[in-house]
């Protein structure tokens, strides 16, 4: 029998962020975090604000800019479709993002709705459509795994840690995963509800659940951050990101790269970039005899 070839995901190295800053003043830590991950840089900043019981900096501008960057520009590409700009004015016209986003019927609230909105035309329906499109039943879809919580992120377990676990309720997105499972198509589609309410009431604030520790919503999911400090010095520190979580052995990372046939590589970099690991990854095929 012939062997199969399987898709494997490499990470790049992790940087030594707790050597980087155990020891130094708690404004060094402060300020070099968010250097370091640029891509989450609010987030960063946020976490270190709230684990330190200070004020914490606004974020949901940088959730937005993120999530409209891939709607907008970076999905559109993958697809073979042509990219299209930003909202005009989308830092300061929420008007202009619902009209971009969503089209004139607004936001999908239903299943009927967002059955009616994949096929619409109107907003990024056409993004998402294609990616529903792009994707054979069950392919690049994984298993129920638990939702990221204060209680379970901590574990190092495999954890559905995503926008979408934070929209799983509703009716809308529930309707896709039924549909389609815990795909490419439900993972990127919970991003239009992470706009939404980043539009209206906003997402759940960053909490302290105990001293020195914080959780943040940040792009990808549930950010973690523990940080003690003593006369000014960081003396323990610790951090889970959502790309922990993704790359977790057995993960969605894993088991969306199981899913998906190792042939068809141009899927696998729409996966890759639909489940957004926030530091590098390479994709490698490995043979697997049957």
């Amino acid at each position: 029998m012939q062997p199969a070839p399987r898709l494997q995901a490499q990470a790049g190295p992790a940087l030594p962020v707790a050597a980087m800053v155990l020891g130094t003043r708690v404004e060094t830590a402060a300020a070099l975090l968010p250097r370091l991950f640029n891509l989450c840089r609010v987030a960063q900043a946020q976490a270190v604000a709230v684990a330190l019981g200070r004020p914490a900096p606004e974020g949901g501008t940088e959730i937005l800019r993120d999530h409209l960057l891939k709607l907008f520009v970076t999905w559109p590409v993958l697809l073979g479709l042509s990219a299209r700009p930003m909202p005009a004015g989308w830092q300061t016209d929420p008007g202009a993002i619902r009209r971009a986003v969503f089209g004139p019927e607004g936001v999908p609230a239903t299943p009927d709705e967002m059955a009616r909105f994949l096929v619409s035309g109107h907003g990024v329906g056409p993004i998402l459509g294609a990616i529903d499109r792009n994707f054979r039943k069950g392919e690049a879809v994984t298993a129920v795994l638990p939702f990221a919580e204060a209680t379970n992120l901590w574990t190092g377990a495999a954890l559905e840690n995503s926008p979408a676990a934070r929209h799983a309720r509703n009716p809308a997105l529930a309707a896709l995963e039924a549909s389609r499972g815990r795909g490419p198509l439900w993972r990127a589609a919970a991003r239009l509800f992470d706009i939404a309410a980043l539009l209206d009431e906003g997402l759940p604030p960053p909490e302290s659940p105990a001293r020195g520790e914080a959780l943040v919503q940040a792009t990808r999911g549930l950010y973690g951050l523990r940080l003690r400090a003593e006369g000014g010095i960081v003396t323990a520190f610790a951090r889970v990101t959502p790309t922990d979580s993704l790359l977790a052995p057995g993960g969605v990372l894993a088991q969306s790269l199981a899913a998906l046939d190792a042939a068809r590589a141009g899927q696998a970099a729409l996966v890759l970039d639909i489940l957004d690991p926030c530091s590098p990854v390479t994709l490698t095929r490995e043979v697997e005899h049957a």
